[in-house]
């Protein structure tokens, strides 16, 4: 079972992050395609652009839904492994308190179903590859897998948003951030495939923002109002 189990969980994450609330949203209430409106990303910002900020913030619930989910379905996993290896039938106990090295799996098993979650939403294949920015998802995520460095992350957001009324620049810098703060905050995180895997999911998403980071520099882009 164990050989499999990245495997399984890559591919469950993956699925989970490619289903496309945004624009099965948009289709199905207000009969459009989201991909048809404002920067063509179906997330939710995008969304609210349609004119339903209703739908927006559904969009962003069950965006971070899916990425949290994903991570919640890879500390499952290792809790069965763990009893496996234990011995015990008792499927109450997630893992063996005297073993560090089932809480390091787990962390390990987490971080690739957040980033495998986050491939799904970037690169849906319902979308012929083409999807969000992974904001959300990686919110979901990245909450499940250490919410005290997402709070921290969601207040250098808020701050960045404050300061500069850029809603993308606030997204860097807690993508940025996150990394940092799980390796700080949570022990179990400081493995190096944990932080590799942590580390890619929070690249991707700044990755992703590659045009809003030219438009920053260029003094263009759109600021919060």
């Amino acid at each position: 079972m164990f050989a499999g189990t990245p495997l399984i969980i890559a591919v469950v994450s993956y699925f989970l992050g490619s289903i496309p609330f945004g624009y099965l949203l948009v289709r199905i209430f207000r009969g459009q395609d989201v991909r048809q409106t404002g920067s063509g990303n179906i997330g939710a910002t995008n969304v609210a652009r349609t004119g339903s900020k209703g739908l927006g913030f559904v969009t962003l619930f069950l965006d971070a839904l899916k990425g949290y989910a994903a991570v919640i379905f890879a500390f499952r996993m290792a809790r069965h492994i763990a009893v496996g290896l234990k011995g015990s039938n008792d499927a109450s106990l997630p893992f063996d308190p005297g073993n560090p090295w089932h809480f390091q799996l787990a962390f390990q098993f987490a971080a690739l179903a957040a980033l495998c979650a986050l491939l799904g939403h970037v690169f849906p294949v319902w979308l012929r590859f083409k999807g969000g920015k992974g904001v959300a998802t990686a919110l979901g995520a990245f909450l499940a897998l250490a919410p005290v460095a997402v709070l921290i992350s969601l207040l250098i957001f808020i701050a960045a948003v404050a300061i500069t009324r850029y809603v993308s620049l606030g997204s860097i810098l807690a993508a940025v951030a996150f990394p940092l703060a799980a390796w700080w905050l949570s022990p179990f995180t400081r493995t190096s495939t944990t932080m590799v895997l942590i580390a890619a999911s929070s690249l991707l998403v700044i990755v992703r923002h590659k045009d809003n980071i030219r438009r920053l520099l260029a003094g263009t882009e759109n600021r919060f109002r």
